[in-house]
């Protein structure tokens, strides 16, 4: 045989060769995001006991064993799903969570942003699915739980009223205690009328009761 026949020591391998390997990282992130997307509607839609891992991969086109590979579990899935759930609220790339000179403007500000992302008609629809659900999944809340962006705002608040507060509040323990209290104040009667117990607030409401909120609980915080 000439040597012009001969194939090269290290020739590339054919591109079909190529494409069957290991996926690219940006093939993997859209591959990720397409499996997280089908199990949020999934999810959201059917309950968290009505959806299987069987029904979502077959949603997504992929196979069981794909599927595996970047998930562990259902509630490994649900929290990548929560998780994916507050990246979409969050503010773009830039715009700061904290703005204002004064206490006041800064948790009127932050409030705004947590009010509105707990409004949101998808954290709503999660709302329900855990209302609805986890009694029988305790996994499902678990999951959320560790998901979850309660403690990111809890520590976002606590931190202000360390900084800002004035000495109304002396100590983490008590400003991570008040920051609690003031989470529950903004979010809870609003996503409750959201959720359909009274009507809903507009939002000319919404800023009013954010604006009277801060007033009510910096207040109670001056008064100890």
């Amino acid at each position: 045989m000439s040597s012009t026949s001969r194939k090269p020591p290290f020739a590339k391998p054919p591109e079909s060769s190529r494409r069957a390997g290991r996926p690219s990282r940006s093939d993997a992130e859209k591959l990720r995001e397409r499996i997280l997307a089908v199990a949020t509607e999934l999810l959201l839609h059917h309950g968290y006991g009505a959806t299987s891992i069987e029904a979502i991969a077959g949603r997504a086109g992929i196979s069981k064993r794909t599927f595996y590979h970047r998930f562990q579990d259902k509630p490994a899935l649900m929290s990548a799903v929560v998780t994916r759930l507050i990246d979409t609220q969050r503010p773009p790339a830039g715009a700061p969570l904290v703005e204002g000179e004064r206490i006041e403007q800064m948790l009127e500000h932050l409030g705004s942003l947590i009010l509105h992302a707990a409004l949101n008609p998808q954290v709503l629809c999660l709302h329900r699915l855990i209302v609805a659900e986890s009694g029988r999944f305790p996994d499902l809340a678990r999951a959320v739980a560790r998901a979850g962006g309660r403690q990111e705002a809890v520590g976002l608040i606590a931190g202000l009223l360390l900084r800002h507060g004035h000495g109304a509040v002396g100590t983490a323990a008590q400003a991570e205690f008040c920051a609690q209290q003031f989470l529950q104040m903004i979010v809870s009667l609003p996503q409750l009328r959201a959720l359909g117990m009274g009507a809903p607030m507009s939002a000319t409401e919404l800023d009013a009761w954010v604006r009277d909120t801060v007033g009510l609980f910096l207040g109670g915080l001056r008064g100890r």
